[in-house]
C-alpha cells in the first residue's frame, strides 16, 4: 500500500474547553495544531486540516460538508472527499487534541490494514479503541456519507459493520493517546512534558 494522505481533525467546538478552538491551545510553547503537524507530516504523502473556522494554517483547510457540527465522522468524510479529489486510495486521520500520538502511527495502521478486506484500520491500546486515529479507504466514502445522512454520529457505530482491523500500540507514559478535552488535561500534558525534560 502506498503512503496515504493525512488529515488533522480540528473541526470540534471545544465545548469542554470553554468553547476554545483547541487547535490554538499552547502546549510546551507550540499550538496543538503545530504539534499534530510535526508528528503526522513526516508519515504521510500530503497533509490537510479539517476545520470549520479560519484557523491559520499553510495547509489545505477542509470544512465539514455536513452542517450542524455532527462530529468526527463528518471530518473523516471531508478527509475522504479530499483524498478522492487527490486521486488517493487511503487517508489517515488524527485528532488535533492528542499531542503525544505515536510517531509510527501510519506504518502500524498500514500493517494492520493489510489483513483487512478493504484496508480499514483503527488504533487501539490496552485502554481500548481510538477510532479517530484511522486509515480510511476512499472506497468507503459513499457508505459513510449515507451513514451520516441517516443520523450515525459515533465512529465505532459506523466502523463496527466493517470489522475494522486494529493497530495495537504499547502503553506509554504519558499515554500516547492522552486527550486534551478539559483545562486539567492540558495541565497534565504540560506536567508530562516537564517531567520528560
Amino acid at each position: 500500500m502506498t503512503q496515504p494522505l493525512g488529515v488533522i481533525l480540528a473541526g470540534g467546538r471545544g465545548t469542554r474547553m470553554g468553547h476554545t478552538d483547541k487547535a490554538t491551545l499552547i502546549l510546551g510553547g507550540q499550538t496543538l495544531l503545530q504539534r499534530a503537524i510535526d508528528r503526522l507530516e513526516p508519515q504521510v504523502a500530503a497533509l490537510a486540516v479539517n476545520t470549520n473556522t479560519d484557523l491559520p494554517t499553510e495547509f489545505t483547510r477542509l470544512p465539514d460538508s455536513i452542517t450542524g457540527h455532527p462530529g468526527p465522522l463528518a471530518g473523516i468524510l471531508a478527509a475522504l472527499d479530499w483524498a478522492a479529489a487527490m486521486g488517493a486510495r487511503h487517508v489517515v486521520t488524527v485528532p488535533v487534541d492528542v499531542p503525544f500520538f505515536p510517531c509510527d502511527l501510519v506504518p502500524r495502521l498500514l500493517l494492520a490494514a493489510e489483513a483487512h478486506p478493504v484496508g480499514l484500520a483503527i488504533a487501539a491500546d490496552e485502554s481500548g479503541l481510538h477510532p479517530t486515529f484511522g486509515l480510511w479507504p476512499v472506497d468507503l466514502r459513499p457508505d459513510l456519507s449515507a451513514a451520516l445522512e441517516s443520523g450515525v454520529r459515533k465512529v465505532t457505530d459506523w466502523t463496527d459493520q466493517f470489522g475494522a482491523a486494529q493497530a495495537h500500540f504499547p502503553t506509554t507514559e504519558p499515554s500516547a493517546f492522552l486527550n486534551v478535552n478539559r483545562p486539567e488535561d492540558l495541565a497534565r500534558a504540560e506536567a508530562a512534558l516537564a517531567n520528560a525534560t
